[in-house]
């Protein structure tokens, strides 16, 4: 291989190698993000908020509040000089309780004891930025051994200088190194932020609220449920998706009334001829080719009747609480007394809002044509979660994986799996599709465990 080539292909590799790993970081960073609308404005509005705070607190920590310490640090080194050197210059044990009480006045306990200072401090000592600055104000201006101590007391500070006459001793609150300003701004900078935070959250759970109702009125009529009471409201985005909501709602019930008013003048239209037609065979007796024409009469009525249930839909039946066992038991009953061998068992009474007749015929296409192809069905009802499951199991030929969707179209028929003279029409699944699918359901067809063909019909609560 060329070696421009075998660079070329490296190349692509590595693009390949950095792309994936690009996809990767942001797959994973996508998974973390959240999902409510209400916590991504949150974060929106607050992130910022966070980002500008720590920005401040950065800079008043890197310059105020060092700037602060060091001119406490520098006036309270300033002071033990001070007593260190009217100690040195006015000698005596009356003028050293003169300078003791001096010291009092500017809030530092003056102790003078015998001995030396063993370990002076060091600047490598320094634990703390206190500790570094008070070390280095001591070092500056004291040419003697020292030694600080900031840990045996809580709230005051302990420092020892070497003097000619021993050890002297000062002990100051700790409060002359602090400043009360750090504290202030903390505070003022957390309250400020958790003060946001709740007018924040108020206003965009208010936000949010429009729009849960919106996808919850949505939710309603995709399952075929009325929402008489639905007004728009929130931002002005979400009156417009409201208003746009509403109008679509009145354009899918016109549709409905207008195809319910022309499918039954369609069937009053077409029943009319038909039944003069039965009525003219019978008046004929037994001449020869009669038989056939009412069989081919029937065949027609048969059809029709399929292609309005298709057409009708679920039609303008309302939703109401129904006894979904008690319907599955009349259909199977129904299918028992046409021959078919049905084993039904319901995990449980479920009650649920349904349009019943237009879930009994599609139970029903689902029943008979499993009944239909196989010679055992068995029909299992329980209750997932928020949703109903009802499995269909048959023992029969069962569907190709491949073909399983296309068996959902309008008028296709399976000839490779299904026996043309015992079908239909080919609108059995296509009519319980659309049923369950109007109460924001599904069919599912898969393969069984007993062989044959899994029809899973799946409605929510």
């Amino acid at each position: 291989m060329p070696r421009g080539t075998f660079r070329r292909c490296a190349g692509a590799v590595t693009c390949s190698v950095r792309g994936d790993g690009a996809m990767s970081l942001a797959g994973s960073l996508r998974k973390l993000a959240p999902r409510s609308l209400l916590v991504r404005s949150l974060l929106i509005i607050v992130m910022p908020l966070i980002i500008v705070q720590i920005v401040s607190a950065y800079v008043f920590y890197e310059n105020h509040w060092n700037t602060v310490t060091r001119r406490l640090v520098n006036g309270l080194v300033g002071d033990v000089v001070a007593v260190v050197e009217m100690l040195q210059a006015f000698p005596g044990e009356e003028n050293r309780l003169r300078v003791f009480a001096i010291a009092a006045e500017m809030n530092l306990e003056v102790r003078l004891r015998g001995g030396a200072i063993d370990e002076p401090t060091r600047e490598s000592d320094a634990d703390t930025f206190l500790e570094s600055t008070l070390i280095q104000a001591m070092q500056e201006s004291l040419d003697r051994p020292f030694r600080i101590d900031l840990a045996s007391r809580e709230r005051e500070v302990e420092l020892f200088v070497q003097v000619n006459g021993g050890v002297l001793e000062v002990v100051t609150p700790r409060k002359r190194l602090e400043s009360s300003t750090t504290y202030v701004f903390v505070l003022w900078m957390v309250g400020s932020s958790l003060l946001l935070f709740g007018v924040a959250t108020l206003f965009m759970r208010n936000q949010v609220r429009s729009v849960r109702r919106l996808a919850a009125a949505a939710d309603r009529f995709g399952k075929g449920r009325d929402v008489p009471d639905f007004k728009p409201e929130g931002a002005a985005e979400v009156r417009q998706a409201a208003i746009a909501f509403n109008l679509m709602r009145e354009r899918i019930r016109r549709q409905i009334v207008q195809r319910t008013e022309m499918l039954a003048g369609v069937s009053h239209d077409l029943r009319t001829p038909l039944t003069r037609m039965k009525l003219e065979l019978a008046m004929m007796g037994d001449r020869e080719g009669v038989a056939e024409l009412a069989q081919d009469v029937a065949e027609m009525e048969r059809m029709i009747e399929g292609y309005l249930a298709f057409a009708r839909g679920e039609g303008a039946e309302n939703m109401r609480d129904t006894d979904l066992v008690a319907l599955l038991e009349d259909v199977a009953a129904r299918a028992r007394r046409e021959g078919g061998e049905v084993d039904l068992h319901c995990e449980g009474d479920i009650v649920m809002p349904l349009r019943p007749h237009a879930i009994e015929r599609a139970l029903t296409n689902l029943i008979g044509n499993a009944v239909r192809y196989a010679s055992h069905v068995w029909v299992r009802a329980g209750l997932r979660g928020e949703v109903v499951d009802v499995v269909i199991d048959d023992n029969g030929p069962g569907i190709p994986a491949d073909r399983r969707e296309d068996a959902f179209r309008a008028f296709f028929r399976l000839d490779t799996s299904r026996n043309p003279e015992t079908g239909g029409v080919g609108l059995g699944l296509t009519i319980a599709r659309d049923v369950v699918r109007a109460h924001g359901g599904d069919v599912l067809l898969e393969e069984s465990p007993l062989g044959g063909l899994r029809v899973r019909v799946r409605l929510p609560l």
